[in-house]
């Protein structure tokens, strides 16, 4: 029996379908703690994540409750399952469970791994967020310095910008008729590559900000890979980004992005798109002085009747939200905790 491992992503469902995703690799790094390592031994976690071997086309099988359906991994490991799903469940997450059974040139495989999908509730939101630059501080526009950051500091020595982590908790109650904390689902969409995904889940965990479902770039599998990280056309997050919003017709949506690279022409194309379908967009400010182009793009949005916030400091996103009636109330604890503007790092 050859070894090889399924590593999943969180998945997401409507009242009709399910969508769940993910690897089939030879080996996974494991273990919670080399996310905590420091120095030489954090930068080797980020190289050995940069060399992750997947196998291709192996059979694989999603179960769940009375449901089983069958596909293949793709030429680069991936797989992706959306199947007719009408199974009566409440509102949240879920578990789901996949299997690798399959042998292939006289090799057998097996593994088996569960991961969670989210069902949203009626009356909730859908938040869209790109990472980098838009909540965790990773100096997208000075490529040596970003790349610089990845391997010296770890989840714990990176830092969230200030207050973002209290808007996106103020906006987990966002409803349109009742608030109800986390019932909103939140995206992460962002050009960074699936073998950042552990890394980009335990920096949201333990800084508090909302459980989501991650939407990243094809996996790479060497060090020239490496290098280029993040880097490359951003095409794909356009489509991630009209996926998610043609998936859930009955929701509307709230933006969030930088200015740091595409995200103002990004969204200014999915509201031209969908203009009845995004309530709002937030677009942080990464420079000293706010853009000309971003600016004039965010004033094209406004135009179309989309409230906007193009803001340098988190503090007048929140209160954008409260002022514009995304909330009803905001929880006490999170406006108690808004600080002052502190200069971006």
């Amino acid at each position: 029996m050859k070894r090889c491992d399924l590593k999943l992503y969180r998945g997401y469902a409507n009242k009709k379908e399910l969508v769940v995703f993910g690897h089939v690799v030879k080996k996974y790094p494991s273990g919670d703690r080399k996310y905590t390592r420091t120095g030489f031994r954090y930068a080797k976690t980020i190289i050995e994540l940069f060399s992750i071997k997947t196998l291709p086309f192996l059979k694989v099988v999603l179960r769940i409750g009375d449901l089983t359906v069958e596909t293949r991994a793709e030429e680069d490991g991936y797989f992706r399952f959306q199947v007719p799903f009408k199974e009566a469940m409440a509102s949240g997450w879920h578990t789901y469970e996949v299997t690798v059974d399959d042998e292939v040139d006289g090799k057998k495989y097996h593994a088996s791994s569960k991961e969670e999908f989210f069902l949203p509730y009626k009356t909730s939101y859908g938040i869209i967020s790109d990472i980098d630059d838009t909540f965790l501080i990773s100096h997208s526009r000075r490529s040596f310095k970003k790349l610089f950051t990845l391997l010296s500091r770890n989840v714990q020595a990176r830092k969230p910008f200030d207050d973002v982590v209290k808007h996106y908790q103020l906006l987990s109650f966002a409803s349109r008729t009742h608030p109800q904390k986390e019932s909103n689902i939140f995206f992460y969409v962002s050009s960074s590559e699936w073998n950042l995904y552990d890394m980009i889940v335990r920096f949201a965990e333990l800084n508090g900000l909302p459980k989501a479902v991650l939407k990243l770039k094809k996996i790479k599998s060497g060090l020239d890979d490496f290098v280029m990280t993040g880097a490359g056309s951003h095409d794909h997050k356009l489509r991630k980004i009209q996926n998610i919003i043609q998936f859930y017709p009955e929701l509307q949506f709230i933006l969030l992005g930088d200015d740091a690279q595409k995200d103002p022409q990004i969204y200014e194309e999915i509201c031209r798109t969908y203009p009845d379908k995004v309530r709002a967009v937030y677009l942080r400010q990464t420079t000293r002085r706010s853009k000309p182009e971003a600016t004039a793009l965010i004033k094209n949005i406004q135009d179309m009747g989309i409230d906007t916030c193009y803001f340098a400091h988190s503090n007048k996103a929140i209160m954008h939200s409260l002022e514009k009636g995304l909330v009803f109330e905001a929880p006490v604890e999170i406006l108690e905790a808004v600080a002052p503007p502190v200069e971006n790092q």
